[in-house]
């Protein structure tokens, strides 16, 4: 355990593991499939970063967040410990090359989506990866019953078909019993353990508030304070509007949704890490964002299912002081929540309206070979064709759970470049051609690690040392790139669409309506919850929550909006404690609450213990405490 806890120490700076962290690694170090559910904010990458450190073998980790991976690729390699990524994006080159260099032991992690695992060139070389862990990160999207379906990772089972002795760690944030089930077939788990976390956050205080003015609601919260907030709101106009109304009031507030301009969306990100209070924000933020000391979390619009509330307020507290996680909402507001499922599950004709209409905004004709990036914009395709976005986008988002393609936010993606000719070549280059040796020249003198991998570059600088504008470098590297002297991957700004089946007529397009169906239904019964707990008025809030996830807790939490309004107890002292040890050296803990019917039980053995950490008191057997 010590070595372990040495390298945490030494690569990520923590004196300690958070709780279950060492159970899941220890499991995986002795060979085990492994589920973690660990909640929000719980430290899960770790769970497979470290075990990558220690083992001599590669790390396999599959994701569905490209930003997220590439965020942790950087920082891994900031920490000496070597990780690459590969996305739909790279040149087939770099990915080739890539890959040789994993087959070479190059890297600890590799990082990729679960659709490479579809790739031909992939899958060549996968036999000869000395895979000694694979690491499925969000494993919740494997199961079709889940909010959050993806259909590529049903092919991680085949996986582990191939590496049936390598262990695989399942890791997601919260799960349902049928989803957890579900993890566990499709990833044909042998030898397995589960560690479930409590996701009970005692830290956060959860308020339900009604109103029919949130804006004032909104400037009354954050009035109070001078701290770290998020508010969430359902579409990107909302956030743009409040984030300008907050800022009439004299709030610094800044805005974020996945529709941004990706430089906009990441300066807006960075100006709230580094300080900025307030960004209202669309469910596309927080996924990874590392920033503890979040003490408010606001629901400017109600979610439509717990698990989207759940992971949301989460992100409030990381630090473990006391946060709030406070959700405003009217009749209208609920009425949206119960006309959710028709919008969210159009009929089918909608939905080949709209595969039509993508193939025809992206020019695609029947029997076009598929695997391929397009540039897609949401807004653009939809005023061309006459559709409302939000509908639109359910269908797209239908089509995508079948498998069609496979849908990305705006992710901007800096050039990079990485030589393939060696110097030889790149002389008889020059040769024959004078203008292109400057170019190369100077990127070679600018930037040493061309040769050894993709790297970024400021064409902007570059170009500003040729006294060239950008346009003339760009298209010189283009040239070069089509010479096969280098690789260029052009900056990528917009959303995408990756297109990976053979198009085919709309009429004949077929869907799978026993699982739309079936997602329908569990669509209303998550709406269902999701409403019972706005309107709950006679339970305890995290009572509640747990419940949903199949957590059992006996005791209020005391300190939820229902726990707060309806609590009876009254408080309790040190000093009315050590009050009945006046006349007796030790009392039976059943004894001290007897004394105190009015005030809970868990408040009493919370003072005990605190005293009991003075060294005033101490604990006997069968729960006698004693003066000490």
């Amino acid at each position: 355990m010590q070595q372990l806890v040495n390298i945490l120490h030494d690569y990520w700076g923590h004196k300690s593991f958070r709780p279950l962290q060492l159970d899941v690694i220890n499991s995986l170090l002795e060979g085990n499939d492994t589920l973690a559910i660990l909640p929000t904010g719980g430290g899960k990458s770790i769970c497979y970063q470290l075990p990558a450190v220690v083992n001599s073998g590669l790390t396999l980790v599959i994701s569905p967040l490209v930003a997220l991976m590439s965020e942790q690729v950087e920082v891994l390699n900031e920490k000496d410990i070597s990780a690459a990524l590969i996305t739909s994006t790279m040149h087939p080159v770099e990915i080739k090359r890539t890959l040789n260099n994993a087959v070479e032991g190059a890297y600890k992690l590799l990082y990729i989506s679960p659709e490479r695992l579809q790739s031909d060139l992939f899958n060549e070389y996968l036999p000869a990866l000395d895979i000694s862990l694979v690491a499925v990160d969000e494993a919740h999207c494997i199961s079709q019953w889940g909010h959050d379906f993806r259909p590529s990772y049903l092919n991680i089972g085949a996986l582990k078909k191939l590496f049936r002795n390598t262990p695989f760690l399942a890791v997601t944030a919260s799960a349902l019993s049928a989803i957890e089930a579900d993890i566990i077939k499709q990833l044909h788990f042998n030898k397995h353990t589960i560690f479930k976390g409590s996701l009970e956050r005692k830290n956060i205080t959860y308020t339900i508030t009604y109103t029919e003015n949130k804006i004032q609601n909104v400037l009354d919260l954050l009035s109070q304070q001078n701290t770290s907030n998020i508010i969430y709101c359902r579409s990107r106009r909302q956030t743009e509007q409040l984030a300008k109304a907050l800022q009439q009031h004299g709030i610094e507030a800044i805005a974020y949704h996945a529709g941004m301009n990706p430089e906009q969306r990441a300066n807006n990100q960075k100006a709230w890490t580094d300080g900025s209070n307030t960004i209202v924000a669309t469910t596309a933020f927080g996924m990874g964002i590392d920033k503890s000391n979040v003490r408010l979390v606001i629901h400017y619009d109600v979610p439509e299912h717990l698990e989207a509330y759940y992971q949301e307020t989460g992100r409030a507290g990381r630090d473990g002081e006391d946060s709030s996680a406070i959700m405003l909402y009217n009749q209208s507001d609920l009425q949206k929540l119960k006309d959710s499922t028709s919008l969210q599950f159009p009929h089918y004709e909608y939905i080949r309206q709209v595969y039509q209409s993508v193939v025809e905004y992206l020019q695609i004709p029947i029997g076009a070979e598929p695997y391929r990036n397009y540039d897609f914009e949401l807004i653009d395709f939809c005023n061309k064709f006459d559709l409302k976005p939000l509908q639109a986008s359910r269908a797209l988002k239908l089509l995508e759970q079948d498998g069609l393609w496979i849908l990305s936010d705006a992710v901007f993606s800096p050039p990079t470049i990485q030589m393939l000719a060696d110097r030889h070549e790149l002389d008889n280059i020059g040769k024959a051609y004078p203008d292109l040796n400057l170019v190369i020249t100077t990127l070679l003198r600018l930037y040493g690690s061309l040769y050894h991998q993709p790297t970024k570059v400021n064409l902007l600088m570059v170009a500003k040392h040729l006294k060239i504008k950008v346009e003339v470098l760009t298209a010189i590297l283009r040239n070069l790139d089509r010479m096969e002297a280098l690789i260029f991957n052009e900056p990528k700004k917009g959303p995408q669409l990756f297109f990976n089946h053979y198009r085919v007529d709309s009429k004949h397009l077929l869907l799978n309506t026993e699982r739309i169906n079936a997602l329908k239904q569990a669509h209303e019964q998550r709406t269902k919850a999701m409403m019972e707990y706005i309107i709950s008025d006679d339970t305890c809030r995290t009572k509640v929550l747990l419940h949903y996830f199949g957590e059992e807790k006996t005791d209020n939490c005391r300190h939820c909006d229902y726990c707060l309004n309806n609590h009876s107890s009254t408080t309790i002292t040190k000093a009315e404690i050590m009050n009945l040890f006046s006349e007796k050296a030790e009392i039976n803990i059943t004894d001290i609450n007897a004394q105190f019917p009015k005030v809970n039980s868990e408040d009493i053995s919370d003072t005990i213990r605190q005293l009991i950490d003075d060294n005033i008191l101490g604990l006997k057997p069968n729960n006698v405490i004693f003066k000490k």
